[in-house]
């Protein structure tokens, strides 16, 4: 999450020494620069321990900031550097200016650019989340993983149905536990049943490891009284399921970091793009920056929440009357996905459970005014269990 805090960003002037490090699997390129003429490039194995060396050996007793750009390699220099008492920032590559017409990319010139900008305090930085809220990512991301690959089997299983013009065994092209048994029993080719029957067991094991690291989800969270806490106050938002305020912690990181009701909103690219110009206003579009599938669990749980809290509803409804028919329905509920980052914000900053408002009565949806609410309905269904 980036911000223009100042707690993602340095003042150069606390600053004596810039070390801009473009940091890949086997080594780091190192730029020092000073106030002055002191320009330094160097190459150094991708070891914490050999960079403080070099720089308590040549920079002793000197102010140092430091700065790589965030990517495979993750946060562990990071952690490192700050843990020697060294301000580090890591920063978003789409963020760090370049000259125009370059044509000249390598390792040393990046650092090289980095560790300029560092000193001209142009670099800011990504907010760098807590060990926990790491380990909570890595579990969130593989089970998404499964779930995709899950997806995608019933889709592979599907097309081969086709293709050897077999019927889908249930006939509400459900998918059950009658489905699955009517996959096993169809009459085929003893090649398309060997094809079948794999796809069948890949099709458990993704179902399978995808409830076994859910579990682990619950019994991680249930270990850190913060993390629990912060997905019981997610959850108590209309339409907000476990494993959406799951995905949202582990990407958010701690709640004390938010500094704005906005950040939410952006972080999740649920804001709309603009470029204008004097008086002339024009705004497109959604951003669609950041974790595109916590995006996508909560606007399917924005689908859910007009239905459980009036509020929300009315304000869907105030959306939709305003748009266009074609785009009305997908418009509103990006709107509602949008203040439900709101809430998540103030229920977290608070620490105060969200309560619907009884007194707001608000007709039920027409069917007319849910169209498109059956688009990636995984997420949402996803969220009862």
């Amino acid at each position: 999450m980036t911000s223009t805090d100042s707690c993602f960003r340095i003042i150069p002037s606390h600053f004596d020494i810039f070390a801009g490090l473009d940091v890949d699997k086997k080594s780091m390129a190192t730029t020092f620069s000073d106030h002055g003429t002191l320009v330094k490039s160097l190459r150094l194995p991708n070891n914490a321990t050999h960079l403080l060396n070099y720089v308590d050996k040549h920079f002793a007793g000197q102010r140092i900031a430091f700065v790589y750009e965030a990517g495979p390699t993750g946060f562990g220099l990071h952690d490192e550097l700050v843990a020697r008492n060294h301000r580090c920032l890591v920063v978003a590559p789409s963020m760090v200016p370049t000259e125009p017409g370059k044509r000249v990319k390598t390792n040393r010139l990046d650092s090289r650019n980095l560790s300029l900008r560092l000193r001209g305090g142009e670099l800011n930085g990504i907010h760098v989340p807590g060990r926990c809220y790491r380990e909570l990512r890595h579990l969130v991301q593989l089970r998404d993983t499964h779930t995709r690959q899950l997806t995608a089997t019933k889709c592979r299983i599907k097309a081969l149905l086709l293709y050897e013009g077999i019927a889908f065994p249930e006939p509400s092209e459900r998918w059950n536990a009658r489905a699955i048994a009517g996959l096993q029993r169809l009459s085929c080719s003893s090649e398309v049943r060997f094809k079948l029957d794999h796809m069948i067991g890949t099709l458990y094991f993704h179902f399978n490891s995808a409830a076994l690291v859910q579990k682990r989800i619950r019994q991680f969270c249930k270990k850190d009284p913060e993390l629990g806490q912060s997905i019981a106050l997610l959850t108590s938002l209309p339409g907000v399921g476990w494993i959406t305020a799951a995905h949202a912690v582990a990407r958010l990181g701690d709640w004390r970091e938010l500094k704005n009701v906005r950040q939410i909103a952006g972080f999740l690219g649920l804001v709309s793009s603009e470029h204008s110009t004097g008086d002339k206003q024009n705004r497109g579009s959604i951003t669609r920056s950041g974790d595109s599938r916590l995006r996508n669990k909560l606007i399917q749980c924005a689908w859910v929440a007009i239905k459980q809290d009036p509020e929300l509803r009315a304000f869907y409804r105030s959306v939709y009357q305003r748009q266009p028919q074609k785009l009305a329905a997908r418009k509103a509920i990006v709107a509602v996905a949008r203040k439900l980052t709101t809430r998540m914000y103030v229920v977290l900053k608070e620490q105060r459970p969200y309560i619907i408002r009884p007194e707001i009565s608000e007709a039920p949806l027409t069917a007319e005014e849910t169209v498109g609410s059956g688009e990636r309905l995984d997420a949402s269904q996803n969220e009862q269990s």
